[in-house]
């Protein structure tokens, strides 16, 4: 196809001649290959391609409103140049014959590993072997999934990122859905949903919480914003290790937390931001992470895990052993530019403090929020140490309605709490990934709505 006809593809999304529009071709034969039936049991779309379609819905009905997404947690500002220019020159040494590389290790660059061991994980006992680099945390949620199988049980918080329920539905490790009689949200079968409400300050009983084999926590939580101390990490540690668990911690926007180093006092108030700052959990937890919230690498794509050699199966397998497998079985490693960049992210003090100012400037928006909120009299969570902030603004209304009469009435977009799990239900996340200045007309749009 030529270059011209792509790029008309592309913007407008016009079909080249030879390609027949979808609405003239004829009935489609069946094949005789059976449908994965856990694909059924999946309730809806995925949340965040339904947001984007009513947004385009929301956009052919008001061609001239100005939209302003607080919703999907994508961010908005540049990459840091030092980043970029070193992804650049990377780049363009490609085209040289001493500059030319083609695949790389499936586990990632020495380089860019020994970098998240010595800077992530400082004093942690993380070795680079133990890093493996990825295409982004959502990629490793699948990929670990995989490894665990269909027979696996797994607990996950309430409210919580929903690719952690949706890969394990895919996987087989769940039965079907059912309403949840107090909040009217869906449930799935064999799925321990841990309660975390503004009445247990977010993090679950776990007196209260059944055995599972796996444990998906999310700290900072992406919904509610709220960081776990190290005091609750403790425990959470304890409870796998008493149960024999194994815990999957997402520590995505581990930079936006506020910390206290190990050792330097604070205990009860700091927030941690790696499960393995606890003593033990090398023993029970693999942590996944990601570039895109603090490098702004939601498009470049390019994360890591780190599965620590300690951690053992039942049989006494290293379930690094078994993670390096499917790694390398499924994944060709990630983009080496993507590479360079994070590296350039990590490996100078001019790298670190350059997305620490991305990471501050969207911190700052979130106090914007938070204030805004607070000065309606809304009852609000979140927002110092994450992105996102959590806000209940109708008590006894449906969060789709609420993002519903948001969007019409202020060109805003948010993200409904019922699609974080059932304990999301009457609430609203709003994510500070935007500008400045469209947090604050954002801002003034819902104070005029609300006040």
């Amino acid at each position: 196809m030529p270059t011209n006809m792509i790029s008309k593809v592309l913007e407008k999304d016009v079909l080249p001649l030879d390609v027949e529009p979808p609405a003239k071709r004829g009935p489609a034969s069946r094949t005789s290959v059976r449908r994965n039936p856990n694909m059924e049991k999946l309730q809806n779309g995925y949340l965040f391609p339904e947001i984007s379609m009513r947004r385009e819905a929301h956009e052919k009905k008001y061609p001239d409103a100005k939209v302003i997404s607080l919703g999907i947690g994508d961010t908005t500002q540049p990459i840091p140049s030092i980043v970029t220019s070193a992804m650049a020159e990377y780049a363009l040494a490609l085209s040289t014959p001493e500059g030319y590389q083609g695949y790389g290790p499936e586990q990632g660059q020495k380089s860019l590993r020994k970098a998240i061991a010595d800077v992530v994980y400082p004093n942690m006992g993380i070795r680079d072997t133990e890093v493996f680099i990825s295409d982004g945390a959502q990629c490793d949620i699948a990929r670990l999934q995989m490894m665990f199988g269909r027979d696996v049980t797994i607990a996950v918080q309430d409210p919580t990122f929903p690719g952690y329920v949706d890969n394990g539905v895919i996987m087989g490790q769940t039965g079907p859905a059912a309403v949840d009689e107090e909040s009217g949200g869906s449930r799935y079968a064999g799925i321990e949903y841990m309660r975390c409400a503004p009445e247990n300050a977010f993090f679950p009983d776990l007196s209260r919480v059944r055995r599972t084999d796996v444990i998906f926590f999310c700290s900072p939580n992406n919904p509610t914003g709220h960081a776990a101390s190290r005091d609750q990490l403790r425990q959470l540690v304890d409870f796998a290790r008493r149960n024999g668990s194994i815990v999957v911690f997402d520590s995505a926007y581990a930079s936006y937390a506020s910390y206290v180093s190990p050792g330097a006092g604070g205990d009860d108030g700091d927030k941690p931001r790696s499960i393995y700052e606890v003593p033990g959990a090398r023993e029970v937890a693999i942590e996944i992470s990601s570039f895109s919230k603090f490098a702004g690498f939601t498009g470049v794509r390019l994360g890591w895990a780190v599965v620590p050699d300690e951690l053992l199966y039942a049989d006494g397998t290293r379930v690094a052993r078994d993670f390096d497998r499917v790694v390398t079985t499924c994944f060709n490693g990630a983009s080496s530019v993507a590479q360079a960049g994070g590296l350039a992210c990590l490996a100078t003090e001019e790298g670190r403090a350059a997305v620490a100012r991305v990471v501050a400037g969207y911190k700052e928006n979130a106090r914007v929020l938070v204030g805004t909120f607070q000065a309606l009299g809304k009852e609000v969570y979140g927002g110092d140490d994450s992105p996102y902030v959590w806000v209940r603004l109708f008590p006894g209304r449906r969060s789709w309605d609420v993002f519903a009469e948001i969007l019409e009435k202020t060109h805003v977009i948010t993200v409904p709490g019922s699609g974080f799990g059932p304990g999301g239900e009457g609430f609203v996340r709003v994510s500070a990934f935007n500008s400045r200045d469209r947090v604050v007309e954002a801002c003034a749009r819902l104070t005029s709505f609300l006040a």
